[in-house]
């Protein structure tokens, strides 16, 4: 009991501070202007209680949406609790690893790592191609800087943008929320469900407050994504992408390497068409989060190898 609370506080924490950006981030650099942080998380909460206890209703008391059939639930010991913590340590220094890939690798055996592993490399491969070829078009019609939208239409972006970004939000949680769901029972109790609706609200308040934290400076980076018509288009492609893996089959995949593909394929795009700003500006950003990506990876690997090979070989 004391392991699987540690690990479910520390999971819950990282998955909230570290990849819930990747969802939220292109909204919050565009809206963090126009609204107080309050009001975003207020919004962002809503969505996340409703998926939450939709998902629960629906799936039999299972919060992960169908993503652990293949992991069964097996009682947390201390190695289990260490890769949320290893995760929390490593988003606190800005790096975008897969959570699914640290905190999943704990409790799955290599067989389904390399069943995640394939699926993540198909999906950042994917997201990266729909990107460039989408923006390819999209840039030759839309220049945010020298045709900016006019301010009787701002509204009707902004009310897209929410739309968007609720529908991601949605689609997101019902992926990664598995990484969570991991540490507690198939079917959660109803009183353990208000306790860790309460926790996630107040963990997501936090990053709301901090406006993102280390990982929303990946966002940023980019171009274009505080704009609105950018970011909704980035919301909507990426919801529809995972949208489509998640339909495609039950293995947990890692949304970080959507993301991380779909700016990937969006900047490549943009350096093609734009004069100013060329590949060798953009190729340092893309390789400086490919990095970060197999460092995560690698850690996850360690993980596995460590639990399988040194604290339980016997049992395979």
């Amino acid at each position: 009991m004391l392991w699987m609370t540690v690990g479910f506080l520390f999971a819950a924490y990282s998955v909230v501070a570290n990849d819930s950006v990747q969802t939220l981030g292109t909204w919050i650099a565009s809206n963090s202007q126009k609204f107080k942080w309050y009001w975003l998380w207020i919004a962002a909460s809503s969505v996340l209680l409703f998926t939450l206890w939709y998902g629960w209703s629906v799936n039999d008391g299972d919060i992960s949406f169908g993503r652990l059939n293949k992991i069964p639930w097996i009682e947390t010991q201390w190695y289990h609790a260490l890769a949320p913590l290893i995760l929390l340590a490593l988003t606190r220094v800005g790096i975008p690893v897969s959570t699914t890939f640290l905190v999943l690798s704990a409790f799955a055996s290599t067989f389904i790592l390399e069943k995640m592993l394939v699926k993540s490399i198909m999906g950042y491969a994917i997201a990266a191609v729909v990107a460039y070829v989408l923006w390819f078009g999209i840039e030759r019609l839309i220049d945010e800087k020298a045709d900016k939208v006019k301010e009787k239409n701002i509204k009707y972006w902004r009310i897209g943008q929410w739309c968007t970004t609720g529908f991601l939000w949605y689609t997101w949680l019902s992926h990664d929320l598995a990484n969570i769901a991991v540490f507690l029972p198939r079917s959660v109790p109803v009183e353990w469900m208000l306790a860790a609706s309460g926790i996630f609200i107040v963990f997501l308040g936090y990053m709301f407050y901090e406006k993102g934290g280390r990982i929303q400076k990946i966002v940023l980076e980019k171009t274009g994504t505080r704009y609105v018509r950018s970011a909704t288009i980035i919301d909507l492609v990426y919801a529809f992408i995972l949208l489509f893996f998640k339909q495609y089959n039950d293995i947990p995949m890692s949304t970080t390497w959507v993301f991380v593909g779909l700016l990937c394929g969006r900047e490549l795009a943009i350096s093609t068409i734009m004069q100013d700003y060329k590949f060798k500006y953009v190729f340092p950003i893309i390789a400086k989060d490919f990095i970060k990506m197999l460092v995560g990876l690698l850690v996850s690997i360690g993980i596995v190898l460590l639990i399988h090979y040194i604290i339980i070989p016997n049992e395979l």
